[in-house]
């Protein structure tokens, strides 16, 4: 869905994903990179257009690109199954260029996102999908206080055919303090 927000803080700015950041994202991703995602990888400026697009496109899906402080495009990450009326949404399809993998990209985009989330939009829960073989994604959900709640098997088909797991995780808004407080103290 188009939209207008704009989140920034801790060295990141969350800007409404545009094509103007296709050429940027496709430099960014590869195949170990994009392991485990849905969608083909979007690795040319063409497919990648066509994934920022589709992104854009979707109902109920608020989709940013992410900058630095310095405007250079560090990747992408998504509000989406946003459903209002039942206070809930998700937070994903998000992806870094491997500069900022293990930064404060990735914990400053999660802040921003969650406290949008909770603080603005006034939902109850926000809930993560990853595929079970990314460890580093998992490890990164549990360590900023999602509850994991279960696994959904063969749930996700990569976008090399393999069939994978679905973890589910979520964060609760009785939680939120909690893991506001953690990402705050990651980041200094």
């Amino acid at each position: 869905m188009e939209h207008t927000i704009t989140l920034t803080g801790h060295g990141v700015r969350l800007v409404p994903l545009a094509t103007e950041h296709a050429s940027a994202l496709a430099a960014l991703v590869d195949h170990a990179l994009w392991a485990g995602m849905t969608v083909p990888l979007p690795d040319t400026e063409e497919s990648m257009t066509a994934y920022v697009d589709a992104a854009v496109r979707t109902p109920g899906r608020a989709a940013f690109a992410v900058l630095g402080d310095d405007g250079a495009v560090r990747g992408s990450t998504s509000l989406h199954e946003l459903v209002p009326s039942q206070g809930r949404a998700e937070a994903g399809h998000t992806f870094y260029g491997r500069t900022w993998w293990g930064g404060r990209s990735n914990p400053a985009c999660k802040l921003l996102l969650l406290q949008h989330a909770f603080e603005t939009e006034r939902l109850y829960r926000v809930g993560f999908r990853v595929d079970s073989r990314n460890t580093r994604s998992l490890a990164a959900m549990e360590r900023l206080g999602a509850v994991r709640e279960g696994v959904l098997r063969g749930a996700r088909i990569a976008h090399d055919g393999s069939r994978g797991d679905t973890v589910v995780l979520s964060v609760l808004a009785p939680e939120w303090p909690d893991v506001r407080a953690r990402l705050e103290a990651r980041l200094g």
